[in-house]
Order: C-alpha cells, then structure tokens, then sequence
C-alpha cells in the first residue's frame, strides 16, 4: 500500500495501492475496448432502483474473455493493467497465432509468462482446464457454473474457491463466502488466486475520491425523519428503536436469510454460507 505526507487533513487518512510496482501500462488495448453508458443505479426507465449512484469518471469498456473458447494455443502475457469496471487486474493475452485478448490476472502472473487453456492443462498459476483434472485443495477462481457457459463466479479481487472434493461426475467447492457448492467437473476454472489483493485495504481519505468513483453519499437513517426511515426521529441522537435492523424500504437486514427458498440452483448446495454474526 501507499500512504502520503500528511500535508492535507485527507492525506493524513489516504492509502492506495502502489500502481507503480505492478501495472506495465498505463493505457488499454485499443482493439479490446469501446464505449458504454453506466446504469448508474437506474433501470430501463429511468427510476432509481439502487441508491448513492451516479457521476464518476467516463471510462472504457474492456472486453474480457471469460468464455474459455480458446483451447489448445499458448499465449502470453504481455501486460498488467487497471480496469476501472471491475476490482480486479487485466492483462492482454497474445495467443501464438495472433489474436489478442483481456483476461483477469493472477496474483503471481507476471508479463512474459506463457499459460495455456486445455482440456489437459498443466496444474500452474494462470491455467485453465476441466475441474476434473485439478487436484483437492487446490485453488481456482472464474469459475464456470454450466460447462461451456463462461466463468461466472470468483472473479473479484484477491479471491479464490478451493477444491474440495470430486464425487459423482461434479467437484465440490468451498466459495469465498464459505458455501460450499458442487459444479460439474466439466466447467472449466483458473488456477490460483485473482490478483490485487490489498484492494479492500484502501482508505479513500476524502469525500471526492469516492465521487469519481460514481458513489454518492449516504445519509444516515437516524438523521432523517421517522417518514423518511424506520430509524428517523425522536430528539437528539436517538437509538435504533426497532428490534431488528432495517433499510429505509422496511427490509429486514442483518441475519435474515435472503436466498430464494425455491431457487433451481438450491440442489447443487452442499452447506450454506454462513450469516449473520461471526
């Protein structure tokens, strides 16, 4: 992390990553990238649907390969960059007959090396192959969840999935949330852990950083009205005054479960994730 003279009351408090010492460009491939309108908390008729979201700075799309199409053909690494749309690095992938292309990067990749995507890859950092062939106790993140689909899942920052078991045509997976799931063992996963770790540790330092990022501030619920928020009222600082903790929709928060009882996936579940207080 990187950490500032304290000339300012917001530098005193501020510490990012050191850009520096891991990315090896500072501008994307032109090729991979194209405009998009952000829905900045919006649906398809303009009604906010998630608050505290707008503004920010205009970014680029980059087009990340998480189909696992390209089978067969070396590539190599031949660069570490920021993607403002997600949390984790990219890097371009230059395959041995040409092609180009963006991939999340992982946490001991380092440009120059080679990796490879088969049904029969050698168990390395950066690899992808068929969950069959991975031991237990190995790590993988962009996991597949049907084969063929692309990886959907464990594709943040610092995180990973660990092989569990192989039992029954599927292969268990305990998930960064400490579900443990079982997926077919022809889904397709990388092996390692997804790289810029130290993203959770940044500290913004002021209230600007985060409006470049397109977040808005958040009023607390106790400073509004009671026709504002289920916490609003009463003179002075008040406590909650409800037994549970709520949104300001009257949603209850913090242990409920929130999975959907019937929801299709329900059977691939090995044990749910643990919620509430750990």
């Amino acid at each position: 992390m990187k950490t500032y003279k304290p000339t300012t009351k917001s530098l005193r408090n501020t510490a990012t990553i050191d850009y520096r010492k891991v990315l090896t460009k500072s501008t994307p491939e032109k090729s991979l990238t194209s405009g998009f309108k952000r829905s900045v908390g919006r649906n398809n008729t303009g009604r906010i649907t998630t608050r505290h979201k707008g503004g920010g700075n205009k970014r680029l799309y980059r087009a990340i390969d998480f189909s696992y199409s390209k089978r067969g053909v070396p590539a190599t690494l031949s660069s570490v960059e920021y993607d403002p749309n997600r949390s984790a690095f990219v890097g371009v992938l230059v395959y041995r007959d040409g092609e180009k292309r963006y991939t999340i990067v992982s946490k001991t990749a380092t440009v120059g090396v080679t990796v490879l995507t088969a049904d029969t890859a050698p168990i390395e950092p950066g690899n992808a192959t068929k969950l069959s062939n991975i031991p237990v106790g190995t790590f993988v993140y962009n996991i597949e969840l049907k084969p063929g689909g692309g990886a959907k899942i464990v594709r943040s920052a610092g995180t990973y999935a660990q092989v569990v078991a192989h039992n029954d045509g599927y292969t268990q997976l305990k998930l960064p949330s400490s579900e443990i799931r079982r997926v077919s063992e022809e889904c397709f996963a990388t092996i390692g852990e997804v790289g810029n770790s130290e993203y959770k540790l940044r500290k913004f330092g002021k209230a600007g950083r985060s409006r470049w990022r397109g977040i808005r501030p958040t009023v607390r619920g106790t400073a509004m009205n009671p026709v504002d928020h289920p916490y609003g009222g009463g003179e002075g600082r008040q406590g909650r005054g409800t037994k549970r903790p709520k949104t300001v929709y009257g949603k209850i928060t913090g242990g409920r479960k929130t999975r959907t009882p019937k929801k299709y996936s329900n059977q691939n579940v090995i044990t749910r994730r643990k919620v509430g207080k750990r």
